[in-house]
């Protein structure tokens, strides 16, 4: 199972689908380059994503255009 989620911001193209699927896990900076907002992680992907919003994570990953978002079933740092 993957718990951790990170984006690789540098690929991102400002879409918003993964806030669109995930809006407790993911959000738009001022810029509209997404990162990992859950439990205040900023995109370090060191804090895990609860249980209950395993799909919706998923389905963001799996609706996201450039493949950005990078899951790990450990903390990324």
């Amino acid at each position: 199972m993957n718990n951790y989620a990170s984006v690789n911001q540098d690929d991102c193209i400002s879409c918003g689908a993964c806030n669109s699927a995930a809006p407790d896990i993911f959000d738009l900076d001022n810029s509209g380059i997404a990162g990992v907002i859950y439990e205040g992680d900023s995109n370090r992907g060191v804090t895990a994503i609860a249980a209950d919003l395993q799909e919706e994570l998923q389905e963001a990953y799996d609706n996201c255009p450039t493949q950005c978002i990078q899951l790990a079933a450990a903390p990324f740092a």
